[in-house]
This record gives C-alpha cells, sequence and structure tokens, in this order.
C-alpha cells in the first residue's frame, strides 16, 4: 500500500509539472534551460563595471579553476592555459580603463577569453569561465568577449543579449545627462533626463544628428561587426559566408540611407574623403568614457596628418592606389603571388576581405588595412603625435563611430572604390533580369508613408557607480528619435507558366531628385537605392495578390527589450519553469525597424519604388526559403550560405546603360512615391 501511494504521489507530481517544448531543455546541458542560460547572461553583464553581486557566479569566480578539467574543452584547455598565463605574468589590461577593438594588444586579450568561451563544449563550462574572468579581465574586454561569444557558440542560440546603450550606457549618452544621472542617485531624486543631439543649429551637420546618433542604429552597426568580425577565422568553427561582400553591402546601404536622410533635410549627398584635403565637418562627441576622461574633439577644417605608431597619410594613398590598381586590372595577387581574378559575381567579396581588410584577406601583407586604419586614422586626429595622451576617439569604436558625420565621408569614399569595381562587370542582359512567365503588375501602398518623431527611454542605472550605502533610484534617459507609421506594399504579380514557381521578391526605394531639384538619372540614381526588402514567396498559376508588412522587412528588427525586461522575463521563467521565448529578438543586427523610410518632408519627397521578381529556385541556397528570419538581407544567416545566390543589390549594382532593359522587364515595376513628414505628431 506504500509503494502504491508513494508511486501515484510520483505520478500526481509529474503530471503537474509544466510541459516542455524540445528547446526548453538544452542538449548541451541536460536540465539547463534556455531561461537559465539568459538569466546567467543578463547576472553577468548587470553592473559591468562592480564585482558580481549573485552568489552563484561569485561562488564560481571564488572557486573555479579554468585549468583543472581540460576535457570540458574542445582544444585540451589550451586557450584557457594562455589566458591563465597572461594573468599570472601581470600581461592583461587594468580594469577600470577604456577599451578599443583597434587596440591590437587589447583586441588581443580579448579575443584570448572569447576562445575560452567558444571552446566549451557545456555551458557549465562557458558560465564558470565567465563568472572567472570577469573578475580578473578588463570589463570592456570581458563584455566584448561575452557578446561575441553568445553570438558564434552553439550554446548561445536563443539567448537575447541585453543592449548595449544599457550595459555600457557611457558609450551611448551625452555627458551632461551622465552628469545628471550621477546628482540623481546622490540626491535619491528620481529623473527622466532628456539628451539632445550634438551640436548646434549653426552646424548644419546637426539636422541629420537624428540618424548618425541613433542609439539603433549604433546597435546595428557595433553588432554587424560582431556577426562579421575582421579578426574572424575559420577554426572558431564555421565560414563566414560571403563575409567581403556583406561588408560592401551593409555599408554601402548605411551610405545610401544617410544620403537619402541628407536630402530630406535639404543637404547635398555626403562627399567622399580625401587624404589629401582636409576634414571639413569637425565632430565635438560630448560624452565621456567611463574610466578614461573625455572623447576627444576634432575642429573644422583641418588638414589630415600622420599618426603615430599607425600610418603616414602616405601609406593611406599607396593602399589605396594597389586596389584601384587591382580593380583596373581585373584581379588581385595573393601572398604567393597568383593572381586571383575579380571581374565576376563573386570578385566583391574579394575585395571587401582586403578593403577592410579581414582575416580572410588574400594579402593583408601588400593591399594592408584600409578601412580599419581609416577609422584609427580619423579617431586620432585631434592628438595625432600623443602630445596629450588623449583616449581613443569615436571612430576607433564601433559603438560610436557612427555619430562622427566623418565615418560617412569615409564610407563614401570606400564605397566609391566598390562602385569603381561593380562600374567594370558588363550590365545585366534582358536574360539576366527577366522571370519567364512572371510579370509584376501592380504596386500599391497600403497606408501613408509618413515620419515623425517620438520620444525613447532607457534606462541609466549602469552608468552610476554602486554603494551599499546609497540604494538606487530609477534613472532613464529620454531621447527623440524618427519613426514611421506601419505600411504595407500590395503587390500584383501573375505567374503565367501553368505551375506553381518560387520567387524572390526584390523591393528598393529611391530617390529622384538631388538637393537642387535636378532629376537623378537612372545610372546616377540607381546607386542611392535603399533595400526595403526581399523576401521569398510561391506563386500559384494565375493572379497573385501579396501583402507584405513594413514590420516584415528582412531588413530590419524590432526595438530591443529593455536589460530590466530581459532580467525580469527571465527570472520569472527560472522561477515558474517556464518557456522563455524571445526568439524575435534573438538578433541585434539589423537596421530599426522605425528608420525603415527615411524622414521626407512636409511636402511630400519623391522616391521611385521598385519592386522585381526573380527565380526564386534559381536564387536560393537554403530548403524552406519562405520561412526564413528577418534581418537576413543584410546580416546573413549564422553559420550558414547567404540565402540569395544573386549578387547583393542586383538589379541596382551594376551600371545600367539604358535604363529600358530594366524598366521594360515585365517582372520589374516602378511607381512613384511619396514620404510625408508630420511635425507636430
Amino acid at each position: 500500500t506504500m509503494k502504491l501511494l508513494i508511486l501515484c504521489s510520483l505520478i500526481a507530481a509529474a503530471a503537474a509539472w509544466p510541459s516542455f517544448s524540445d528547446d526548453h531543455f538544452l542538449s548541451d546541458d541536460p536540465g539547463v534551460t534556455l531561461a537559465k542560460k539568459q538569466q546567467d547572461v543578463n547576472h553577468l553583464l548587470d553592473d559591468i563595471y562592480d564585482h558580481l553581486h549573485f552568489s552563484d557566479l561569485k561562488d564560481f569566480s571564488d572557486t573555479f579553476d579554468p585549468e583543472a578539467d581540460s576535457s570540458q574543452y574542445t582544444d585540451d584547455g589550451a586557450a584557457a592555459h594562455a589566458l591563465i598565463q597572461e594573468i599570472k605574468d601581470h600581461r592583461v589590461l587594468e580594469q577600470h580603463h577604456w577599451f578599443s577593438l583597434f587596440n591590437t594588444r587589447q583586441r588581443e586579450e580579448a579575443l584570448l577569453l572569447f576562445d575560452v568561451l567558444i571552446h566549451c563544449k557545456t555551458w557549465s563550462c562557458f558560465v564558470h569561465n565567465a563568472a572567472y574572468f570577469r573578475e580578473r579581465l578588463n570589463e570592456g574586454e570581458f563584455a566584448y568577449a561575452l557578446y561575441v561569444a553568445v553570438i558564434h557558440s552553439d550554446l548561445g542560440q536563443g539567448i537575447v543579449l541585453p543592449p548595449l546603450y544599457e550595459v555600457t550606457p557611457h558609450l551611448f549618452t551625452n555627458s551632461e545627462v551622465i552628469n545628471k544621472a550621477y546628482t540623481a542617485k546622490m540626491t535619491q531624486t528620481p529623473g527622466k533626463f532628456e539628451m539632445k543631439f550634438t551640436g548646434t543649429k549653426k552646424n548644419k551637420e546637426q539636422r541629420v544628428a537624428y540618424f548618425g546618433e541613433d542609439i539603433g542604429l549604433n546597435i546595428h552597426h557595433v553588432t554587424w561587426h560582431m556577426d562579421f568580425p575582421f579578426w574572424w577565422k575559420d577554426s572558431y568553427g564555421y565560414h563566414l559566408d560571403r563575409k567581403g561582400e556583406l561588408f560592401f553591402w551593409a555599408h554601402h546601404q548605411l551610405t545610401a540611407r544617410f544620403d537619402a536622410e541628407r536630402l530630406s533635410n535639404h543637404l547635398d549627398v555626403v562627399d567622399e574623403l580625401h587624404w589629401d584635403d582636409v576634414i571639413h565637418e569637425g565632430f565635438a562627441p560630448h560624452t565621456n568614457y567611463k574610466y578614461g576622461g573625455e572623447f576627444p574633439a576634432r575642429p573644422d577644417d583641418v588638414h589630415f596628418e600622420d599618426v603615430d605608431g599607425v600610418a603616414n597619410v602616405r601609406d593611406m594613398v599607396i593602399l589605396e592606389s594597389r586596389i584601384r590598381d587591382a580593380i583596373a586590372h581585373g584581379y588581385i595577387v595573393d601572398r604567393s603571388g597568383n593572381k586571383i581574378d575579380i571581374k565576376n559575381d563573386h570578385g566583391i567579396d574579394t575585395l571587401g576581405e582586403i578593403i577592410e581588410s579581414s582575416a580572410y584577406s588574400a594579402n593583408p601583407q601588400y593591399y594592408g588595412s584600409l578601412h580599419n586604419t581609416a577609422h584609427i586614422m580619423l579617431g586620432r586626429q585631434g592628438d595625432p603625435h600623443g602630445k596629450f595622451n588623449f583616449p581613443p576617439g569615436v571612430m576607433e569604436h564601433f559603438e560610436t563611430a557612427t555619430r562622427d558625420p566623418s565615418f560617412f565621408r569615409l564610407h563614401k569614399y570606400i564605397d566609391n572604390i566598390f562602385k569603381e569595381h561593380k562600374d567594370t562587370l558588363p550590365p545585366y542582359t534582358q536574360e539576366e533580369l527577366e522571370f519567364s512567365g512572371v510579370s509584376v503588375d501592380n504596386i500599391a501602398i497600403d497606408g501613408e508613408l509618413k515620419t515623425y518623431f517620438d520620444n525613447f527611454e532607457f534606462s541609466l542605472i549602469n552608468a552610476v557607480d554602486k554603494s551599499d550605502k546609497v540604494k538606487d533610484v530609477e534613472i532613464h534617459a529620454i531621447v527623440p528619435r524618427l519613426n514611421h507609421q506601419e505600411f504595407s506594399y500590395n503587390i500584383d504579380i501573375t505567374n503565367n507558366n501553368g505551375n506553381k514557381v518560387l520567387g524572390t521578391i526584390r523591393i528598393f526605394l529611391c530617390p529622384r531628385y538631388d538637393n537642387n531639384g535636378v532629376l537623378f538619372s537612372f545610372e546616377e540614381g540607381r546607386w542611392h537605392c535603399i533595400e526595403m526588402d526581399k523576401f521569398y514567396k510561391s506563386l500559384a498559376p494565375g493572379s497573385n495578390h501579396i501583402v507584405r508588412k513594413s514590420v516584415d522587412s528582412s531588413v530590419t528588427v524590432p526595438d530591443r527589450p529593455s536589460f530590466d525586461s530581459l532580467k525580469r522575463k527571465a527570472d520569472q521563467a527560472v522561477e515558474s519553469h517556464s518557456k522563455l521565448d524571445l526568439h524575435e529578438f534573438e538578433r541585434s543586427c539589423g537596421i530599426p525597424n522605425r528608420l525603415l523610410l527615411p524622414k521626407g518632408t512636409t511636402s511630400g519627397m519623391e522616391f521611385s519604388l521598385f519592386v522585381g521578381v526573380s527565380d526564386g529556385d534559381e536564387d536560393k541556397t537554403v530548403d524552406n526559403p519562405e520561412d526564413l528570419a528577418a534581418t537576413h538581407s543584410q546580416c546573413g544567416i549564422h553559420g550558414e550560405k547567404y540565402p540569395d545566390k544573386r549578387p547583393m543589390g542586383y538589379p541596382v549594382d551594376r551600371h545600367i546603360p539604358d535604363p529600358r532593359v530594366v524598366l521594360q522587364a515585365p517582372n520589374i515595376h516602378k511607381v512613384h512615391v511619396k514620404i510625408f513628414h508630420d511635425e507636430h505628431h
């Protein structure tokens, strides 16, 4: 009887226990839930500049020995041993010091920790090492290593990384607001403080500061470089497919979007940077490091100077000439002296690898690192010879780089080099453009294309120091940001093939006029086109009416959940043994959805809206392409092939000497639309 009662009790308890889907318990650590992983990451990043506050992680840090069990690593503990030795030899950067990925030694130290984490076989190994090294490494190095490890390790699948503007707020928040946050805490007075964009109305660049200083755009830029780091080696686990081409396309689109914002504000499109000319636009960041002083300012009309220990201006000119020479010849030369043809669809990928340059570069000794070195050169122009011991400038951090107008001048310069290559390729033929039997008959917008500014609020609790004697109070920054009304595309497509076909639908938005009201030629205007969406769709025989919502764009991501929200949801899921589902926020790489539309004007700014459909069965590289997650257009898919065989930007990436070839293709349709800006929202 007693055994029967016990058995019944166990059955009842099992029946009462929540049922979980397959992804609730994760295979690398039976019993470790996604919610627990999310909670661990939240706790590791909370109060990043202070010691660990959570008892389990503190215990890991105090008692764990990374070298005790080499079987928990895929490299037999080699990376852990190397990092421990660096710490014992006192060779690592101190805590409470700035960190820059462009600093070679600091990057090496961060990657030593990344190397440890990426080689962990289990989450237990991962979180124990993270807790141990959090207390022993520089905070910036730790945060960077943890972010890229979560992004690239299979162990991090499903984890949503907290928004960096709430983890390291100093990189995203004006110093005036940070000072007010400290005052609020010391006086125990909760506060919400309005953050203004840098500069004044006397500076014309102030009109577009809302774009470069948008914290969502900042997150996209830094996360793109975490998803596709220039230091990545395939030995870390997989190949980053078409990384060089993605470098071109993601930054080309940033530049095209910036130009559209400039035209919306009655400014000319941005001019490229020239090594032998002055840097016309100065910049005063109005931001401080948490530790290390102010971000350096740069006055107007500064001539480029050589930067001690980095490069001479002459070096940059030589690197540029070598790259342009390769474009003119149609090939680059690798380390062994072999020629690699670039006059083909894949040449842009090879070119992107040498321009950035990444570890994938075929010949970094000869072609150098034009893009990365240029970032450092621009960041140091306020103190090129180290006379004043300034910390790195905003251009030396991917989090802050887009705040500086020179970022877009640099990338227009880089973009024009890519365009020079693209213009050497033959234009698409009619056969390459058409999709036999398929035509786009009509495009209409459901809803008005209207933009406006609203206010966004984020926490500054991690911006101020902690003390047992002073309680935390609610402290928030409020920043204006561009947004738009949601809308939908209504697309009518006819399939005359008699059987179902798969179509790749590509949507571009292109400004019609320059700042002087002169109509762009088709050839000139196509390089300013903004990619709005790209998706796969099955087309039944006959007429197909497709409704595509703006929020579903493959270019964009939704607003990030706040750090507080992530902590609350993870804690609740752990306590209640329930499933945590934050899948839609898993990737941070992507233009914020609210920036999908350029600002436009109050009277309505004219754009051409292009919709083209190509053969999806010829284009696809993955199974079930209709189920692709968002943001793949400019951010790819982790560990997989880029889901479109066509060149990025097809069909407007190559020069178009005769626009009739494009405009008369039945599978491409164009309409004119206007974007209105509501100043009184």
